[in-house]
């Protein structure tokens, strides 16, 4: 019940129906409302807080907090995210982010991946070549980025990598509508892999950037032909 709870409010939330300094509904209301106990209503506020969308304070309630302070790498939180925001607002945003994080990490993969991680990035990559549909491509494409990030053996960007899977997963269902899309994907990972493995940091900054930009250009033309993966 408690998951019922923190789903709709949480949605609210980030959907902008409670803004940042509001409080919540008061608890006779909400409990009214939702039709569960006290003990129930309350587990569901401490969620909330542990993602950092309210604070509660003792006969305040529980009052939203600033954007900037939700946990928006928090699973439920980004999927909320994704679910409220405007289709290419959301796009904009996860491309922006991967642009500033993505060649980045691709560049230190380049200069302190093991043998080990680039096994695992190549192996990744056969998957990609071997799939046959749109949706066999989506885990090996995922993996491809995820392995990626933890070739660097930074503990931070390796969750932050991992973390942003689930936005990359909608991105990459959307970028995977383009009739051309194994064709496309393909050579622009293939740059990629082909750097890391000649430990060529500049070379996968760049082949990074290529491939971002490209699928930028993609998804534009999905979005302008009204295709919506939700």
């Amino acid at each position: 019940m408690h998951a019922r709870i923190v789903h709709d409010l949480g949605m609210r939330i980030v959907a902008g129906e409670f803004k940042p300094g509001d409080r919540l509904p008061v608890e006779s209301r909400l409990l009214t409302d939702y039709d569960v106990s006290r003990p129930v209503l309350r587990e569901a506020t401490r969620v909330l807080v542990a993602k950092g969308l309210v604070l509660s304070k003792q006969r305040a309630g529980a009052i939203v907090r600033p954007r900037n302070e939700w946990h928006l790498l928090d699973p439920d939180v980004l999927y909320w995210l994704i679910q409220t925001k405007p289709q290419a607002e959301f796009v904009e945003t996860l491309l922006i982010a991967r642009r500033v994080f993505e060649p980045a990490t691709a560049a230190l993969a380049a200069k302190v991946a093991s043998e080990e991680n680039l096994r695992g990035i190549a192996e990744a990559y056969a998957g990609m070549e071997a799939a046959a549909t749109p949706e066999q491509l989506l885990e090996p494409d995922l993996a491809f980025h995820r392995r990626i990030a933890e070739a660097t053996h930074n503990d931070l960007l390796a969750y932050i990598g991992n973390m942003l899977s689930l936005a990359l997963r909608e991105s990459i269902k959307l970028s995977s509508k383009h009739p051309n899309t194994h064709a496309l994907s393909l050579p622009r990972h293939k740059a990629i892999l082909t750097a890391l493995l000649h430990r060529d940091p500049l070379a996968a900054h760049q082949a990074t950037l290529v491939q971002l930009k490209e699928t930028r250009e993609d998804i534009s033309e999905i979005l302008e032909s009204g295709l919506d993966l939700r």
